[in-house]
């Protein structure tokens, strides 16, 4: 009887636990519409991505489309919005949208069909004892999973929203509270060793799974020769560099990223402008969420992969391959492999920029009690980190039957895994396994990198 009672309180702490989550979630993408000013809601700030008002209707769309007929029996009311909301889009190289704001309803008709489908979740989930049971034999997933899902499906919205709304007009933006700056004295760059070692690249499917999207599995162990990588991001300095001795240089550049720079007017890192302010020495300002600044020399810089690779090329150096990042990131000269590279606690403030903190990136190695056991810093937030992996997927992999294309659409040699999270990313993703990926061509995204030599 005890552990019946034990095990039922277990359980509504659980369920308490990953509703609150649910919510706090809402509410970091619901304060996020507030930045845009309302007569921008239709603009695209991005031409690859839809209209901000797709955003707001997908959000719920997708939660609906997922817990309908799963979790919760409730029949449809808009079947139209269901499916219009349902998917976003992520074209290839020149296969931008056509359509025009006419093609979209107004805010009014979308906040209704929000409202209406969250109170409808809502309902349904506070009748349902959801998470005390496991997958039926019919099904290969579980309520946790289902809401985790969701969860995690916002939150990476979260930050997609971020880099599209940094990318509007500032008139059309309302500025929150503005952020302290973050201080800290300058890291000299230099290349650490890595001995060789193993790497543990995904999660391993137990009975007791911890939740993780299907590209995180199977486990797999990875034997990673010696290598040296840089001890920081790569700073606007060293790029700023780059940019004057060899961003115009055809050799540093494979084929198609070269032609993908010409064709489209590439000439520098999408956040920076050139200024003919006098008091800037460097000619070139950095446009940041909310103001446009003086490029700040220590940050690091955001590129595409293809311009990240180029970089790498002129230095005589190379992107790191996913197993090279992991080493680094979570190794130890002991043989032993961490949770987190700091260790096995929780991600906290003092450990890296990451869990929307902050707006803009900080100095590289402004937070030393985030480094990896190898003294390699910002491996977590500060940036995402592209790598030379082409994004494939783990041995054992298997899509998720109620979302079969989240992974398996984008194994297609276009895509390049990226590692570690960006201020901007929740701290629930930052965990080890977790894989994000681009397109090579794709520079608006918070993404950084840093260079190996073998």
């Amino acid at each position: 009887m005890q552990n019946t009672m034990e095990a039922t309180q277990q359980g509504d702490a659980l369920q308490e636990r990953i509703f609150d989550r649910l919510f706090q979630a809402r509410r970091q993408t619901d304060e996020l519409f507030k930045i845009v000013a309302p007569n921008a809601l239709h603009n695209r700030p991005i031409a690859e991505r839809h209209r901000t008002i797709f955003y707001i209707g997908h959000l719920e769309a997708f939660d609906w489309n997922l817990f309908r007929d799963r979790l919760l029996t409730i029949p449809p009311f808009n079947p139209e919005f269901d499916n219009l909301f349902a998917f976003g889009i992520d074209p290839v190289d020149g296969g931008l949208p056509k359509d025009e704001p006419r093609d979209w309803p107004s805010l009014e008709r979308v906040r209704e069909y929000v409202n209406c489908v969250r109170g409808r979740i809502d309902d349904a989930l506070a009748d349902l004892d959801l998470l005390r049971g496991n997958s039926s034999a019919e099904t290969d997933f579980s309520a946790h999973t289902l809401l985790n899902v969701a969860i995690e499906h916002r939150l990476m919205h979260a930050e997609t929203l971020a880099y599209m709304f940094h990318q509007l007009p500032y008139d059309l933006k309302r500025a929150p509270v503005p952020e302290r700056a973050c201080i800290a004295p300058a890291l000299a760059s230099r290349m650490i060793d890595i001995p060789e070692g193993v790497a543990t690249l995904g999660l391993a499917r137990t009975e007791a799974e911890p939740f993780g999207w299907d590209n995180e599995f199977e486990a797999q162990t990875v034997v990673v020769p010696a290598f040296a990588i840089e001890n920081h991001k790569v700073t606007n300095r060293q790029f700023l560099e780059f940019l004057k001795g060899g961003y115009e240089a055809r050799e540093f550049w494979r084929s198609e990223d070269w032609e993908w720079k010409e064709s489209a007017g590439i000439s520098h890192p999408v956040f920076w402008k050139r200024t003919e302010d006098e008091r800037t020495e460097n000619g070139w300002h950095l446009r940041t969420m909310f103001s446009e600044i003086p490029l700040p020399m220590d940050w690091p810089v955001y590129v595409s992969h293809a311009e990240a690779s180029a970089y790498a090329r002129w230095a005589n150096k190379s992107l790191p391959t996913e197993a090279q990042w992991h080493r680094a990131a979570y190794g130890t000269p002991e043989g032993i492999e961490r949770q987190y590279p700091w260790g096995g606690e929780s991600p906290s403030a003092e450990k890296g920029n990451f869990d929307f903190v902050r707006w803009n990136p900080t100095p590289v190695g402004a937070f030393p009690k985030g480094a990896s056991a190898f003294g390699v810093h910002d491996l977590v937030g500060n940036g995402w980190e592209w790598t030379s992996s082409t994004f494939q997927p783990l041995s054992g992999f298997r899509p998720f039957s109620f979302y079969p294309g989240y992974s398996a659409n984008f194994f297609d040699g276009k895509h390049y895994v990226m590692k570690g999270g960006s201020s901007r990313t929740a701290s629930s993703m930052l965990r080890r396994s977790f894989r994000n990926w681009f397109q090579p061509h794709y520079q608006y995204v918070y993404a950084a990198f840093r260079c190996v030599s073998n």
